[in-house]
């Protein structure tokens, strides 16, 4: 793969006011199309992990899966990455049951909710075994499995890259995002991954919120901003993000990334994504806010952004973004 090098300093670990780790990354921002800024080399290759998800959700539905009426509930949990809480979980079982399907059917990584409470009513029920509804890919597997149905596609191989699913979702992908796909892999829940870049994946965000009403791209933005609970769940910077911005979309990935797009009246919209090099989850948050700030999007709660560094179990500093955007003429 690629060499990510070279990237950008995003955001300083501070601790008693020390300087005691850094976090390097790469930083895109968009707007019509092009480019306006940067952090690090935006053209080198990356895997979005899950903030595809938007992506393979609009290829889906292009592929038949609009044929079938869904609530946007459904639509926002398609292209989630859940906590596993019961919302999500009668959610999913909801989308599979529409298309005469069980969970047994869902063949990504088995798990358990990513939510605490979640996971200790499960062992207050007596269920000490993963499984695959509780996997947070659950919702995009459903919606797999859904669109599999209506196109008389098999259900028992569909995550094989060669499947016509996968087929269409790789195309389709590469419309959106406007990168040429150099690397297929698998992804953590088992489905196949395609690469592009930090560029392409805040064109592509852009593209979602700025689409016509009534498309497949706008409805799947609409969905999820409608229900931000439903994208990722409960005390999860992805939520919190988008209740603090009205008009902001968001979506994170595995292995440190984040994309996002805003749209407000009166506002030109915005498409930006972020790769932290070395995987961490923990700058995202700060990085993104950092980014609104420099767009001048307000922000009515910060507390996501605001990560604590623990010290003698109390706070002692605390994760600061050193972002430097390069803004193009």
């Amino acid at each position: 793969m690629t060499d990510m090098s070279p990237d950008s300093e995003l955001a300083d670990v501070v601790r008693n006011g020390f300087v005691e780790s850094r976090h390097r990354g790469i930083v895109s921002v968009v707007r019509a199309e092009s480019e306006i800024a940067h952090a690090g080399d935006t053209s080198a290759t990356m895997f979005a992990r899950s903030a595809l998800k938007p992506f393979q959700l609009v290829a889906m539905l292009d592929a038949g899966l609009a044929s079938t009426p869904w609530a946007s509930e459904e639509l926002a949990v398609m292209a989630s990455s859940h906590s596993g809480q019961p919302d999500h979980l009668h959610t999913v079982r909801g989308i599979l049951a529409k298309v005469g399907l069980t969970e047994s059917q869902l063949k990504n990584t088995p798990g358990f909710p990513m939510d605490p409470r979640a996971r200790h009513a499960l062992r207050e029920q007596g269920i000490v075994e993963k499984a695959s509804i509780f996997g947070d890919c659950s919702g995009k597997h459903s919606a797999m499995l859904a669109t599999c149905v209506i196109n008389n596609w098999s259900t028992d191989d569909y995550l094989d890259p060669t499947h016509p699913l996968q087929q269409h979702i790789r195309a389709r992908i590469g419309d959106i995002t406007g990168d040429a796909i150099e690397h297929v892999a698998v992804d953590g829940c088992g489905a196949p991954l395609f690469s592009g870049t930090t560029r392409g994946l805040a064109r592509g965000y852009l593209g979602l919120v700025t689409a016509e009403h009534g498309t497949n791209e706008a409805r799947v933005a609409e969905a999820m901003r409608a229900h931000p609970i439903l994208v990722a769940g409960a005390g999860r910077d992805v939520t919190a993000a988008m209740h603090a911005v009205p008009g902001l979309l968001v979506k994170d990935g595995a292995e440190g990334v984040f994309a996002a797009a805003y749209v407000s009246p009166g506002i030109p919209a915005v498409g930006t994504a972020i790769k932290v090099s070395d995987g961490s989850t923990r700058a995202r948050a700060a990085v993104l806010a950092a980014v609104l700030d420099e767009l001048q999007i307000p922000i009515s709660e910060r507390s996501w952004a605001q990560i604590a560094v623990l010290g003698g179990g109390r706070v002692v500093g605390e994760i600061h973004s050193s972002l430097r955007l390069v803004w193009k003429p």
